[in-house]
């Protein structure tokens, strides 16, 4: 259902975009919808949303790699930097070059190796699974009902690209083709979340972890490739998700002015601040079901869909389709209410036990 309605809103993202050659990006769409508080309101959420995920990646890099090495930490001026800290500077510097390119050509060939890298890690699950002894055999209940709100948050952070779109369909040679690509990459992308689900809850039960990879025994090979591929695709997708917000601030701050250096330290800022935002906020699976809940279904689910009623004007009818879009954005509303609260609530407990 997730998948489906945030395909569903992509296209309407297309159609607001073909019925005004103007509109260039996301905040575009809401301003020839709602005006300049339009405008405000989607670049706030968008941009929140795109840094969000962002900091999630570094996260998610330093838990993995402090696994694989948790005595790799390091002093520095009297102050003792633990592994997962140590790391996630690491990635941040290794990511910043990425960052620093401009060319939504190369890009698209740097976030092709973080697909490849998916699908070596579904496949290293599997094997894992079948082959090296863990088996499918986990235990615990089949579903716990209090976990809902949060799965229904995590999947819809996993459908969360919408904000980025725009940039990307005005950078195809040939945009007829944007629909297709749509479809492929939704199905496919729903294909690995459910094996990679299903894989998880069947090898581990309820001792699955936020992140599969922390399950899996470090001295088997096939868990190294499993968490290296874990790796790439951060440092992969992370220069593509930030670009939408890096474009922003540089036109707004550098409008008529902008010079190579200048974006540059642009660049440079935003990934020392993810980087902080990281080191501050440990926590990648509550962390991630927050942008689910509140940034990834206003931004992908709801907004698409009063965008395009507003700009189409079919708002005014009562057919099917504006039956479905209704539809779409009850379950949005819901998702996003239940889900927020039910992930500030896990952000609030986790600080206040220490854990």
């Amino acid at each position: 259902m997730i998948a489906s309605s945030a395909l569903y809103t992509g296209l309407l993202i297309q159609r607001c975009m073909d019925m005004d050659s103007t509109i260039r990006s996301y905040p575009d769409i809401g301003d020839r919808a709602f005006g300049a508080k339009g405008r405000a309101l989607v670049s706030i959420l968008m941009h929140a949303e795109l840094y969000l995920v962002a900091t999630g990646f570094l996260i998610l890099e330093g838990d993995n790699l402090s696994y694989l090495f948790p005595k790799a930490g390091f002093e520095l001026g009297g102050y003792s930097i633990d592994a997962r800290r140590s790391f996630v500077i690491m990635v941040g510097l290794i990511i910043l070059p990425t960052v620093w390119l401009n060319n939504m050509g190369v890009l698209s060939y740097v976030s092709a190796s973080g697909v490849a890298a998916s699908l070596v890690l579904l496949c290293s699950i599997l094997w894992i699974g079948e082959f090296d002894g863990i088996g499918f055999h986990g235990k615990g209940s089949f579903v716990h009902w209090n976990g809902i709100p949060t799965a229904v948050s995590l999947y819809a952070f996993c459908y969360c690209a919408h904000p980025v779109f725009p940039t990307l369909y005005t950078s195809m040679r040939d945009q007829k083709q944007f629909s297709k690509v749509l479809v492929v990459c939704f199905f496919l992308s729903t294909l690995i979340y459910g094996l990679m689900a299903i894989s998880g809850c069947l090898m581990f039960g309820s001792e699955v972890l936020s992140q599969i990879t922390l399950n899996l025994p470090s001295d088997k090979i096939s868990s190294k490739i499993v968490i290296y591929a874990t790796l790439i695709t951060p440092i992969a997708k992370y220069a593509l998700i930030v670009t939408p917000t890096v474009d922003a601030i540089e036109n707004r701050l550098l409008a008529g002015s902008k010079t190579k250096s200048s974006s540059l330290l642009i660049r440079t800022c935003l990934v020392l601040s993810s980087v902080i935002v990281a080191l501050a906020l440990p926590i990648f699976g509550y962390l991630m079901s927050f942008v689910g809940a509140f940034l990834s279904v206003t931004g992908s689910i709801i907004l698409p869909c009063l965008c395009f009623l507003k700009i189409s004007g079919i708002c005014r009818r009562c057919d099917f389709q504006v039956l479905i879009i209704g539809g779409i954005m009850c379950m949005g509303f819901a998702a996003m209410i239940i889900g927020t609260y039910t992930s500030l609530l896990e952000i609030i407990s986790h600080f206040v036990s220490g854990d």
